[in-house]
């Protein structure tokens, strides 16, 4: 469930209503949220720093000019004292000629480079009247020259002639500067970072925010969701008031001795509203709430994950009164049953898992900080996590029933105008299976498509359109043939029909042939009232719904198509089940030879099972469904004219409601008519 800006407030305040009313409202979020900024973060302002910027720093300028002072000195020291410039010439011809004509007055040289100067100043290249005319000159003398020739040459012409050592060294500054600058510029560099974050709080220098929290914290006078905004999951709120209380009054628990526990589990299905839960545990306990993703510990580089455990705990534990919320735990606190490590060592994984262990065993009796996990698999987490004194505590936060659907609906439609029209305990009595998520997603899509139509408010017909629109998806602009047609029709009727007749099959609620999303056609049924458990009964019937379509063909039209490919899925599904998971056949007892939804074979609880064993599942499985198809088929033969009026109905007015195909089949109808559109039956025809 998520929380809902509640605009019109009841009479009855809640526990927290003397605390809200103490502070100024909060602008509403416009996602909905009753809270300014949202515990995720949405909506934090952002703050103004509240010391000048890193780089405008004292120290750090006086070092930004003490680098250009020595850049400046540098250049003065190093500069060429002559105002001329010195040009590069070739060799040969023009040294040479310069030479031999008696112009040249010396020469050093260093190596094979020769510096001379000219008796007198030159333009080179001489055609090029932009060049400066000068005395200074430099050249290289080729490696297979003959010095000899040359050294006869210049002694002919009185050349003074220098020379420079090749390992001439430098002053003592230019040693200091080229061969220490670098290195101290470095060091120096380094030394400045690791101040300015010491001085930030990282404790690993530039790397100090690898290690530390990623945790959203929002303080406790900025959350505004509290249980009035938890609605269907009464039973969980109720297991969590004891949580608050410890948050409110530590001292009170501690006086005859007893321990609060310090981890609470919130497991189940996704959208049940366990992250809302948590928020609303840190609204009635006026506590800071630090919400961070399992998956957020997690680094490539290996001691990371635990520096950010211990890192949020260290913070929690400083704002306390704090609850630390940690989403989706079975990313990190997987069973480490079985996994070994190629290299023979812990991983990241399982090191941020006993950091988390580590953290849990040292709250003492007295701190009132409290951690809050979900997850949506409760049964893959590693046993370590759940013993006493770490998650001792766990609330299973289940799927609503009809009367909690109706009060989610009721959270969901505060601030849509609903019309006369909508009864939301019908619409509830029609959505059995969903949780909170499902349920505002329903509400959402109902305001937009009655805004798409005009309406000025949300009408019945917008919210059980949007119902399949959900379940079912938009409609597809598509035109089946004539055959395809009439194909789909008796396919829709086969389950329609069977559903009508099977003796605690659930109540037919629409049959449709025209195409949504992958599906060609569809029927739609629904039970009467939740569910929580099934019969053999019950199950055999779901197989024989789901083989309508399929014997429906094979009557009608003698052969078969892939239309049914769905069908098939879902009657295999619930036929291996049965037998390898519920013990629902006399050949296989009640033994568990096949892994839950979601476990492999290597998990614990699943025993290994003999070639001969599966071969016994795969023949009950056959037994089940052709046990099925041959009564559906004695069925449908029985009623094959209530199966040619069904499908000529369903040709001519392409979708039936209950009281419409009912009369169609000649059948008594017994469901409700106040009754919405129903969540879809193991039943469609499918498009490949």
């Amino acid at each position: 469930m998520d929380a809902v800006p509640d605009e019109q407030a009841p009479e009855s305040q809640p526990p927290g209503a003397a605390r809200a009313d103490a502070h100024p409202p909060m602008p509403r979020d416009k996602r909905g949220w009753q809270v300014a900024p949202a515990p995720d973060g949405r909506g934090m302002p952002e703050q103004a720093p509240t010391g000048p910027p890193a780089h405008r720093r004292p120290g750090f300028l006086w070092f930004v000019l003490i680098l250009i002072a020595v850049n400046w000195l540098s250049l003065l020291l190093y500069q060429p004292t002559s105002s001329q410039p010195r040009i590069t010439v070739p060799f040969k011809p023009f040294f040479l000629q310069q030479v031999q004509s008696g112009k040249v007055k010396s020469i050093s040289t260093k190596g094979d480079t020769i510096q001379g100067t000219l008796k007198a100043k030159v333009r080179y290249p001489a055609h090029d009247k932009k060049a400066t005319p000068t005395t200074l000159f430099a050249t290289e003398v080729p490696t297979f020259w003959n010095d000899n020739q040359l050294a006869a040459l210049l002694k002919e012409q009185n050349v003074n002639i220098n020379a420079k050592s090749t390992s001439e060294s430098k002053s003592v500054l230019a040693e200091l500067l080229l061969g220490f600058g670098p290195t101290l510029l470095i060091v120096g560099l380094f030394v400045l970072i690791a101040r300015r974050a010491a001085k930030a709080g990282g404790g690993m220098g530039a790397l100090g925010n690898f290690g530390r929290s990623q945790a959203r914290q929002v303080d406790p006078e900025k959350i505004r969701v509290t249980f009035a905004d938890v609605a269907g999951i009464d039973e969980s709120k109720a297991e969590l008031s004891e949580i608050v209380d410890f948050l409110r009054d530590p001292e009170r628990y501690g006086r005859l001795g007893g321990r609060m526990p310090h981890g609470v589990l919130l497991s189940g299905a996704p959208g049940t509203g366990k992250t809302l839960l948590a928020r609303a545990v840190a609204g009635e306990a006026h506590a800071a709430f630090f919400s961070i993703s399992a998956s957020e510990f997690i680094e490539a580089i290996v001691g990371v994950g635990a520096s950010r455990v211990r890192d949020l705990f260290a913070k929690a534990k400083e704002a306390a009164p704090a609850i630390v919320f940690i989403d989706e735990l079975d990313a990190i606190g997987r069973s480490r049953q079985g996994s070994v490590s190629v290299t023979g060592a812990n991983d990241e994984r399982e090191q941020t898992l006993d950091q988390i262990l580590t953290e849990m065993d040292g709250f003492e009796s007295s701190e009132a900080v409290v951690v809050l996990a979900a997850t949506n698999r409760p049964d893959v987490l590693d046993s370590a996590l759940l013993r006493p004194g770490r998650f001792d505590r766990r609330v299973a936060v289940q799927a609503p029933d009809r009367k909690g659907r109706k009060e989610i609906l009721e959270v969901h439609t505060r601030s849509i105008p609903l019309a006369d029209s909508v009864d939301l305990d019908a619409v509830a009595a029609s959505t059995p299976g969903m949780v909170g998520a499902d349920l505002a997603n329903l509400a959402n899509e109902s305001a937009l498509l009655a805004a798409r139509r005009g309406h000025e408010k949300v009408e019945m017909g917008d919210v059980t359109d949007s119902l399949e629109k959900i379940m079912l998806g938009s409609p597809r602009g598509i035109l089946l043939s004539p055959a395809d047609r009439e194909r789909t029709a008796f396919h829709e009727s086969g389950h329609a029909l069977v559903g009508m007749l099977t003796r605690g099959a659930d109540p037919v609620r629409k049959v449709s042939i025209i195409p949504r999303g992958m599906a060609l056609g569809v029927t739609l049924s629904t039970p009467d009232s939740d569910r929580v458990s099934y019969s053999r009964e019950d199950l055999e019937t779901k197989i024989r719904v789901a083989l309508g379509g399929r014997v429906a063909e094979e009557v009608v039209f003698g052969s078969i198509t892939s239309g049914a490919e769905s069908d098939i899925q879902q009657l295999t599904q619930i036929a291996r089940q049965m037998v390898g998971r519920w013990g629902m056949s006399d050949a296989v007892g009640p033994i568990a030879v096949l892994p839950a939804d979601g476990q492999g074979p290597l998990l614990p609880g699943l025993s290994e099972t003999s070639q001969e064993t599966q071969r016994l599942v795969d023949d009950e499985v056959r037994r089940l469904v052709d046990g099925a198809h041959s009564e559906v088929t004695r069925l449908l033969n029985e009623h094959r004219p209530q199966l040619e009026n069904l499908a000529h109905a369903l040709l001519q007015a392409e979708t039936l409601d209950a009281l419409d195909a009912y009369a169609a089949a000649g059948v008594p109808a017994h469901v409700e008519e106040s009754t919405a559109v129903p969540e879809p039956a193991l039943s469609d025809r499918s498009s490949t």
